[in-house]
Order: structure tokens, then C-alpha cells, then sequence
């Protein structure tokens, strides 16, 4: 069975958690409650790229936020 994370010619969504984390996910699979769609669909490698431009501190919002705290 082919996993549909995996296929380079499919259509993706870039979602976005509440954390500000990002996931890389399958158009055809409904999106997990908690995350919003903020790019796609789109090509794997043009979400890979949205990714790796907007997403540049993994750390969690909620602890990136508690790090610049007084």
C-alpha cells in the first residue's frame, strides 16, 4: 500500500496548529481538528518550500512566547 504521505505527484495542504507548528498533508485526507489549512494545494515541493519560508522557529508558540517573557 502506498503511503499518501509519500507521493511526490499528489496535491498537499500545509496546515498550521494553534502552536504555530506546521504539517505537510495529503489533500485527499480530511484536515485534523485543531490544524487550519494556510497554503495549498499545491505540489509537494511548492508546500515543502512554503514550509521552510514561514516556518523558521520550530519551537512551540507557547513556549517561544514564555522565552521572551519579562
Amino acid at each position: 500500500m502506498v503511503d499518501p504521505f509519500e507521493i511526490e505527484d499528489a496535491s498537499y495542504l500545509v496546515l498550521v496548529n494553534r502552536l504555530g507548528q506546521h504539517s505537510l498533508w495529503p489533500e485527499v485526507i480530511d484536515v485534523p481538528s485543531g490544524w487550519q489549512v494556510v497554503y495549498g494545494g499545491a505540489e509537494r515541493q511548492a508546500c515543502l518550500d512554503y514550509v521552510a519560508e514561514n516556518w523558521t522557529d520550530i519551537t512551540p508558540g507557547n513556549l517561544s512566547a514564555q522565552a521572551t517573557a519579562p
